[in-house]
């Protein structure tokens, strides 16, 4: 799809659109429309299991220490970016707002990590996210790829003019989709325990709707990897909340059609707004 898209010209909604209709097709006839189920445990280990002790104290105790690193670990990243920027001269927030936002930030990241412990401890999933999410994070905002990656959605045109090799960055950005594509199928195989040829779908407007609510533009060049990560738990407790409260399927589909639609029109409006 990558390569249709890139070196083809064809517009990505096109390719993706028959991408979605051609892998579902080929897994219904492969699995001949029947449900794979159970998954073996040492499979299932990896995105089901808990670190946990051997009780209940020694679970919240290593929930505790796993919260507390990673606090230490983003207070002592986001100082020392801030005084980098200042050695070089950059303009800088105040010291003090960061670190109380920091310490916001730690707090809720220790009642996490409390609550979680109290229950089965940390969950696996949790920190292959972690890590998927640091990665992109670095990935895209302090390397050059990444810079490129940002400028290819705000002016293609631009770009390609600056001599960057435009259908390269466009590529590789298919590919990483693909690669995130199969490690979250990979978690909702083992979720489910099961896998169908059916699973996954209107999946693809959940995703669209976490971007948009997560702070990325319909004009493109614009959003972050943390954001789209704040719309997706913004969408999976919509989703959830909606369940709970037993509000029918259908109604449920127009709700999250419509918080879709607000996004778009916030994102809009505030770009004419920022424009004028």
């Amino acid at each position: 799809q990558g390569f249709w898209i890139a070196y083809m010209n064809i517009p990505p909604f096109l390719v993706t659109l028959s991408g979605m209709l051609v892998w579902r097709g080929l897994a219904t006839v492969l699995l001949n429309g029947t449900t794979i189920s159970p998954y073996p445990d040492n499979y299932l280990k990896y995105f089901t299991s808990y670190i946990s002790g051997g009780d209940a104290n020694s679970t919240l105790i290593i929930s505790l220490v796993i919260g507390a690193v990673c606090c230490v670990v983003m207070f002592a990243i986001s100082l020392y970016a801030q005084a980098k920027k200042r050695r070089k001269g950059y303009e800088t927030g105040n010291t003090t707002m960061l670190i109380i936002k920091l310490a916001i930030i730690a707090v809720v990241i220790m009642a996490a990590c409390y609550l979680l412990g109290k229950n089965k401890g940390i969950p696996v999933v949790l920190i292959l996210l972690a890590i998927v999410v640091l990665v992109y994070d670095y990935l895209t905002t302090r390397t050059v790829p990444g810079r490129h990656l940002y400028a290819l959605g705000g002016n293609a045109k631009a770009t390609q003019l600056s001599g960057i090799d435009t259908r390269k960055i466009m590529f590789g950005a298919y590919v990483n989709m693909a690669f995130l594509s199969a490690v979250a199928a990979l978690v909702c195989v083992a979720r489910f325990n099961s896998a169908a040829p059916s699973a996954g779908t209107n999946y693809e407007m959940d995703a669209i709707g976490a971007c948009f609510i997560g702070g990325a533009s319909a004009y493109g060049g614009t959003g972050t990897v943390g954001g789209a990560v704040i719309g997706a738990i913004f969408m999976g407790i919509l989703n959830n909340g909606m369940s709970i409260l037993g509000i029918d399927a259908n109604w449920q589909k127009m709700i999250k059609g419509l918080v879709l639609l607000f996004a778009v029109v916030f994102d809009v409006v505030s770009k004419k707004r920022s424009k004028s």
